[in-house]
């Protein structure tokens, strides 16, 4: 009776696994504040892909972590970057089985652990970062990526990858826009895997205030008017309420990132014995589809995908 009066339900086809790849590994590094997760190789990651397409996850979404960093972030855009060596290695993998999503920032790859180009009295400097951010978006579309997907939460940065993508033959390729992007406490595990803390300062003068949920709205409509295809979230779980009325404003794919620490939470109470770690798992999963999102970006994804079939 319950399966058949059901209002949502959760699938497969609702996934997408965040994946971390590192340049100058030779096995994958499992990271602590997440169990469960590695920073892989890129032999590793075609294996780990390979099984959640077998599984039928429809995509993953890839972050690099170079060897080499510097104060612009050289290797983001560089034919034989990390993240572009594992999207020429995947698609040559999965072919048009899987969508690749590539993340789209400079964190990763800057020695100060910002989000783009720095002044001389270290605030971010949001034009030059559009530049940067256009290029890495190219080289991203180059190597395979499907869907480039933009998280540094810099003003106009849609416009610009909008213009450098059909400039340079990848006018179908669409940009999944991370365009309500909280300064959130619950990233810290993320920041373990990508090693992407910041040096100095925090992100808060690019990412949203926790209070604000009527600036969301508004950060949203200047994406989809740039050029957004499809808008995310992030957090999920302590932001159900935007994702709600996001559904009410906008007829475009929704996309929620059920973050590092909404993951870790769980895997640490469950192994306390506090809690059902699948079931809270599946709850948390399940309200967020209940609250508008059409996907989500999930670190339980292959083990959520082995449940369901």
């Amino acid at each position: 009776m319950r399966r058949l009066v059901a209002e949502y339900r959760l699938s497969t086809d609702d996934l997408v696994a965040p994946l971390f790849v590192k340049e100058g590994i030779d096995s994958p590094e499992p990271v602590t504040s997440m169990p469960g997760v590695s920073q892989h190789t890129v032999e590793s990651l075609r294996k780990e892909v390979r099984a959640l397409c077998d599984l039928g996850v429809p995509a993953v979404i890839l972050f690099g972590i170079p060897r080499h960093k510097d104060s612009v972030g050289s290797s983001a855009d560089s034919n034989d970057g990390i993240v572009q060596i594992a999207l020429r290695t995947l698609r040559d993998e999965v072919g048009a089985a899987m969508v690749i999503m590539s993340d789209t920032c400079l964190d990763e790859f800057t020695d100060h652990g910002h989000c783009g180009i720095l002044t001389a009295s270290g605030a971010v400097d949001n034009d030059a970062t559009l530049d940067r951010y256009a290029s890495i978006a190219v080289a991203q579309a180059s190597a395979g990526a499907d869907v480039i997907a933009p998280s540094g939460m810099m003003d106009g940065q849609v416009a610009a990858i909008r213009g450098a993508l059909d400039d340079n033959g990848f006018a179908q390729t669409p940009i999944l826009a991370y365009a309500a992007k909280y300064a959130s406490a619950l990233y810290g595990p993320f920041r373990d895997a990508a090693e992407c803390a910041p040096q100095f300062g925090d992100r808060k003068s690019y990412q949203m205030d926790p209070a604000n949920a009527r600036e969301a709205l508004a950060e949203v409509d200047l994406d989809v008017a740039e050029g957004a295809d499809m808008i995310m979230v992030k957090p999920a779980m302590s932001y159900l309420d935007v994702i709600a009325r996001l559904r009410v404003a906008h007829d475009v794919p929704i996309a929620a990132y059920h973050v590092s620490g909404e993951y870790a939470m769980i895997k640490a109470a469950a192994a306390n014995g506090w809690i059902d770690g699948t079931a809270v798992a599946l709850e948390q999963l399940l309200s967020i589809k209940r609250a508008g999102a059409d996907f989500i970006l999930t670190y339980l994804a292959r083990e959520v995908a082995e449940l369901l079939n």
